[in-house]
């Protein structure tokens, strides 16, 4: 509970009936600490400011991180005061904030979130028949709302395109070892055979002649 709120008897009552009904409600998904009346024990800081929500949901692993928060109010917190000490303060947390009211105060409640600037990501009524209690969901923060504005940011400018890669000239291809040995065999052959013609005529010249 708000230090800065007192509650008329039974509408504490039932704040703290609804708190404990959510309790076994959202711990099927998360680990969930309750701060109920004078039971302050799990505190959420954001920034400067410690807050204790009503309920104060985590990750089920070692971690324990912070997967949310949870404010019940009754017809009378539903104010501008409470909303600028509690909701605002909680809207600005890392974890989604999560607002739960009387029936006949959702468009109260939908106009002070508007008026302080709070980022609530649900908020939900309840009503008692009897014994039961029924939750509703009235407002839900859209899913894209982050993508809009990523959308929204001046895009990069666009950097120039990288060169197309140069073809690659084809390597020329080895023949097998013992190829390739009589290929140069073949060559050196043909080399000795054209020297030992060109030297015939030399030879034949420089033989002496018979006196006659």
């Amino acid at each position: 509970m708000s230090p800065i709120l007192v509650r008329p008897v039974r509408e504490q009552l039932e704040h703290d009936r609804v708190i404990r009904l959510l309790q076994v409600k959202l711990k099927r998904k998360h680990d969930v600490v309750t701060n109920i009346g004078e039971d302050q024990t799990v505190p959420v800081r954001i920034g400067q400011v410690q807050i204790f929500p009503d309920l104060v949901l985590t990750s089920v692993d070692r971690g324990k991180k912070l997967m949310g928060t949870v404010e019940v109010e009754t017809a009378e917190s539903v104010n501008h005061l409470e909303a600028m000490a509690q909701w605002a303060h909680l809207g600005r947390a890392r974890a989604p904030f999560h607002l739960y009211v009387p029936a006949g105060c959702v468009d109260i409640a939908r106009r002070l979130a508007v008026e302080n600037g709070v980022n609530v990501a649900e908020i939900w009524s309840y009503h008692t028949i009897g014994d039961q209690t029924r939750f509703t969901l009235v407002h839900r923060a859209p899913a894209d709302a982050r993508k809009a504005q990523e959308a929204a940011r001046p895009a990069a400018p666009a950097r120039p395109a990288a060169p197309a890669p140069r073809a690659a000239v084809p390597k020329k291809r080895r023949e097998p070892e013992p190829a390739r040995r009589k290929a140069v065999a073949t060559r050196s052959a043909g080399k000795a055979a054209r020297s030992k013609r060109s030297a015939a005529p030399k030879a034949a010249s420089a033989r002496p002649q018979k006196r006659k």
